[in-house]
């Protein structure tokens, strides 16, 4: 038993790796592909709210499916898909081609997402203890794994459409091969309170559900925020050197990643609501130094404080999400993500809009606003997580939910 959880954990770790690096393989290849498209700055934020959509749909697709079929049928072949459409906006020769190569491509970056997700679920319930935050740190390895992999084709000559297509080819066969590390499904007994009163069998939202939606979508707006506006902010606003200004984000990124490293134990000695409460809280004070610091040096202690407070928000709502009902774990994973999702996408077009009113450091007051918001309901998470974990941790075969 022992030794099959560890593979399986191995296994997601696997996938959370394989998501960022596909997902990173296309971000790292973004200037090339505009170039050779043919489409400027302004056009290109179209296109990538079409990576947004098709990523929403495969959300909710891929939830519903895990719940149906199981997260180890469905995992694999999301990451193949996702692998395999990779491809697509490196052949992209047209503005409407590139279009629809994103939204297949974020199609099926959103399945896995939320697949993976939801058979992390089964893992940290097999556990008895707290692993999210470590499978979400492993995404942002992906991510450089992505980056040092791009550079490496770039200096080899390589095109978007060989770099994307060998990438493409390596994540076919990873997420094939790792799918014999998963855990099998385990059928839940209906959830007592899980029927809509109808007779029809419908399982009816719980409120906690959208409750835990709503902070995601505040806690996923406020990193999309630091993801795009970080280095404007120090090279736009303090004056500083483009070299300098790089690391904004790489000092946000950074104590995220080791956030993250690090959240899985705080959440089991202190439980999930303290690293949601405190760390919401000095995500607040991190982006209010931002935004009132005239000097370079505090604003990056600013983004460091940020991106650290923020590291294990996400993990927490999403783990409570998947303990809420473990028949539904996919389905109810798929909204939180979903709604979070768009909060990461509106992020930067809110932040960018609010520009026209005010100076950019200043509307990053508005994410303080919402680290607090995010700080004073982290009280959802006391009724759920631990409670869904215990009950669910009887029928632990092989399978673990």
């Amino acid at each position: 038993m022992e030794r099959t959880l560890r593979v399986a954990r191995v296994a997601t770790f696997v996938y959370f790796v394989l998501n960022g690096t596909l997902l990173g393989m296309w971000v790292v290849q973004i200037p090339a592909i505009e170039e050779r498209v043919g489409i400027s700055h302004a056009a290109l934020g179209g296109f990538l709210v079409l990576l947004g959509a098709g990523a929403f749909v495969g959300m909710q697709i891929g939830g519903r499916l895990s719940d149906r079929l199981g997260t180890r049928t469905v995992v694999p072949l999301a990451g193949a898909l996702c692998g395999a459409t990779l491809v697509l906006p490196g052949l992209a020769g047209e503005p409407w081609a590139l279009g629809a190569a994103l939204l297949l491509f974020g199609f099926g970056n959103g399945t896995l997402d939320v697949s993976m997700n939801a058979h992390a679920v089964q893992v940290e319930k097999a556990y008895e203890r707290p692993v999210m935050s470590a499978f979400h740190a492993t995404f942002s390895v992906g991510g450089v794994l992505a980056a040092v992999a791009g550079a490496a084709a770039a200096d080899a000559g390589w095109g978007p459409a060989a770099t994307l297509g060998t990438a493409a080819c390596v994540g076919v066969v990873v997420a094939l091969v790792a799918a014999r590390g998963l855990l099998p499904a385990v059928r839940h007994a209906p959830a007592a309170d899980a029927g809509d009163g109808s007779g029809t069998g419908k399982r009816a939202v719980p409120g906690r559900i959208w409750l835990l939606a709503v902070l995601a979508l505040l806690v996923m707006l406020c990193e999309g925020a630091a993801n795009d506006w970080s280095v404007l902010h120090l090279e736009d606003v303090l004056g500083a050197p483009e070299s300098t200004a790089a690391f904004a984000y790489g000092t946000y990124a950074a104590t995220m990643t080791a956030g993250r490293l690090l959240a899985d134990r705080i959440s089991a000695r202190f439980g999930p609501v303290a690293v949601l409460r405190h760390g919401a809280a000095l995500a607040a004070v991190g982006i209010t130094i931002v935004a009132l610091t005239p000097w370079i040096w505090a604003a990056l202690t600013g983004w460091a404080l940020f991106g650290l407070g923020l590291s294990g928000c996400i993990p927490q709502l999403f783990s409570a999400a998947g303990h809420t009902d473990p028949a539904a774990a996919g389905t109810n994973v798929s909204r939180v993500a979903g709604l979070g999702y768009i909060g990461m996408l509106a992020g930067p077009a809110v932040i960018g809009w609010m520009t026209h009113l005010m100076a950019l450091n200043h509307t990053f007051l508005l994410l303080t606003l919402f680290c607090a918001t995010a700080a004073a309901g982290a009280g959802i998470l006391r009724p759920g997580p631990r409670k869904e974990l215990q009950d669910s941790a009887a029928p632990s075969t092989a399978s673990g939910g």
